[in-house]
Parts: structure tokens; sequence; C-alpha cells
């Protein structure tokens, strides 16, 4: 189970390695800006975290490391492996965003483009860590990912003046670390597409369980199954979910492209469609908090 102190040893680790990232506030408006992290998204915090982790146990081999992702954590891991002088090879489905996965490259990764959802690349990708020795660095169901991504609530509890964070979900990486680092000082809520809601499905059950993965902010957040680490954390924080709509992202995303020039993929624009549809309604004198996590996108259809 990850703690606040494991996510106070990740900030340790990782420091003058990520950027802290600004918050920004206009009246009651107030957004942790992740979007601004290196590689585009909080990602980097985790990956690092995790690979630096891995050299400290000596468990770092030669052959580097190998991920899945949707196109975030690939780039952070291509990105950390980089830092940490090894080879990384990053299995990504067909339906990536072209803008991630030249980014990938541009980093060194060698990528593979495998079936059309993240898990078909998940299975693709610990098939190749198996034959290669090298190190698999899951997306978002490893302590020292969670720990390293919660290193972001650590720098909002250092600013202070919040109640409640809203993080976008997918696999539950972000919320998970966040939610460890606040424990006992604020709440974190969970905001998911109603097109791919992994833990919101996951406290009906009562377990992580499978769910149907489409809509705009799948290619970020289309992870089929909570992780069993993050949904741990979300049921011991009592973490809530609330589901948006598509169209409601979508509208989430402009708003803040019109309203403040901020550029985010539809991922991270879900965070704030709570707000803006009304799916979460603040309580009287509530101070929320909205994390932007990822900017990885195509902003033409913005202007």
């Amino acid at each position: 189970m990850t703690t606040s102190e494991d996510v106070r040893a990740s900030a340790e680790r990782i420091a003058g390695r990520v950027r802290r990232t600004p918050i920004l506030r206009d009246g009651s408006a107030l957004f942790k800006l992740e979007y601004l992290q290196h590689t585009g998204s909080f990602k980097a915090r985790g990956m690092l975290n995790r690979i630096l982790a891995a050299a400290q146990r000596g468990e770092l081999p030669t052959a580097g490391i190998v991920a899945a992702s949707g196109g975030n954590a690939g780039l952070a891991a291509a990105y950390a492996a980089r830092e940490a002088g090894v080879p990384a090879e990053v299995y990504v489905p067909v339906t990536a965003p072209p803008v991630k996965v030249a980014k990938l490259g541009k980093l060194g990764a060698r990528v593979v483009q495998i079936g059309d959802e993240y898990a078909e690349a998940y299975a693709a990708a610990i098939v190749q860590a198996e034959a290669t020795g090298a190190l698999f660095c899951h997306a978002y169901d490893d302590p020292d990912m969670v720990a390293g991504n919660g290193s972001a609530g650590l720098e909002l509890l250092d600013e202070g003046g919040f109640d409640t964070v809203l993080v976008a979900v997918g696999g539950g990486g972000l919320a998970a670390g966040v939610a460890a680092a606040l424990h006992g000082h604020a709440r974190v809520v969970a905001v998911e597409p109603r097109t791919c809601a992994s833990l919101a499905a996951a406290l009906a059950a009562g377990e992580p369980v499978d769910v149907p993965v489409s809509g705009v902010a799948a290619d970020s957040l289309g992870a089929r199954r909570i992780g069993t680490l993050p949904f741990e954390v979300a049921v011991r924080t009592r973490m809530a979910s609330v589901l948006v709509d598509d169209q409601a992202i979508v509208d989430a995303r402009r708003r803040l492209w019109e309203d403040y020039r901020i550029v985010v993929e539809h991922g991270a624009a879900t965070a704030q469609a709570a707000l803006t549809s009304g799916a979460y309604v603040p309580a009287a004198g509530e101070r929320v908090v909205v994390l932007l996590c990822g900017a990885n996108t195509n902003p033409a259809d913005l202007a």
C-alpha cells in the first residue's frame, strides 16, 4: 500500500529531475498545471521514480526498460530511460495519437504499435520484457509509479489553500499517488469519462473489473481495468468517482483554451469537465483544485 512516506521518499529521489509545476489562481478557479511537466504530463514523475528506484536496488538491467502506453506513459518512459542512460522500448496501440508517437521517436525510444487498445499493447510488452530481460515499467499499477506521481500532491500540500482536488482517472496511478500524499489533509475526487469508467465500475463491484473503452479521452484514460494498487488506495482514502460525458469533456477543453489559453488533451480536460458540466458541485466555501495532467494533443481543433 502506497503511503505518504513512500511519496515523500520518491520526491527526494526525483528532486532536480522533475519540474515543480505552478498553480494558477484566478478568482475561485485553481489549476495545478501539471501539463507543464517534462514530456507534457505527470507521468514523468512516476516513471523517473520507477527507474531510479530500480537502479538503487540493483534491478535496472543493461537491456533497459519496456513499457506499454496509450502515449503519455511511453513518453515518460523514454525520457526517464534517457536520463538513466538505458534503452527504452515502448508499445502503443495503433490508435495512439500521431503527436505522441512522433515524440517517442524523438526521445530515442524504439516504438512498436500493436492492437487497438492499451490492453493489447500491454500484453505484447509483457512478452517482450520476459524475452529480453528488460525491466517492465507498468504505466500505473506499480508502487514506485504511484509514489512518484504523488509528488505532485506534495507540491499542492506545500501551497495549501484548498480542500479538494479533482483528478482525471484512467488506470488510477495519478489519483492514487495524490490521494496518498494528501490523505488526512484534503480529499481527492476521481473524474472519469462515462465511456471508460474503470474506477466507478470497481467501486460498484467491490474489486477491479474489466470495462468497455471508447470515447474522446480513451487515448490517455482508456485503461480497461483500474490498477489493483490504485483501487486499494482509492478505497482506503474513500475516493469518490464522478462521471462526465464526451461532450462535457470537449466543451471543458475548449473553454480552458478560450478562457485561459490553456491547451490540454481531452484526458486532462476531463477533470475540469466535472465542474463545467455540474457533475461535481462544490459545497459552499469549498476550495477545489483541478489537476490538469497532460498536454500531448493536437491543438488544431481549438483554433
